[in-house]
């Protein structure tokens, strides 16, 4: 019985370790970022990875200017779910979500 019960703890935590996987991405490798509709925000990545970042709610104000990381002190990291970002125009804080699984870009024409 001690065993089989064992066995079951062990199987809840490794299905449960998958949920507590979340995606950052590096701030420094990040080359561009835009948000077309202030709901989704793509970033395009260095090794040309595309992640798409479904914002907590609306963030109208990132259509029309930039904005700056609240990032903690010594932390280069930006990851979903709890990174927060001000747009330099108005102050609106935006804060993101989930991240899109990455997609690679297409590499650029000629370059074959």
């Amino acid at each position: 019985m001690k065993t089989f019960v064992a066995v079951l703890a062990l199987a809840g935590m490794a299905l449960a370790t998958p949920a507590l996987a979340k995606t950052c991405l590096e701030s420094r490798d990040i080359t561009s970022s835009n948000s077309k509709d202030g709901k989704l925000m793509v970033f395009k990545m260095r090794g040309g990875q595309t992640y798409v970042n479904h914002l907590q709610g609306s963030c109208p104000d990132l259509r029309f200017g930039g904005f700056a990381w609240v990032l903690r002190s010594g932390d280069t990291k930006v990851c979903e779910n709890e990174q927060s970002l001000r747009t330099l125009q108005s102050g609106q804080v935006c804060v993101l979500g989930k991240f899109d699984p990455p997609t690679m870009s297409a590499p650029p024409k000629g370059t074959n």
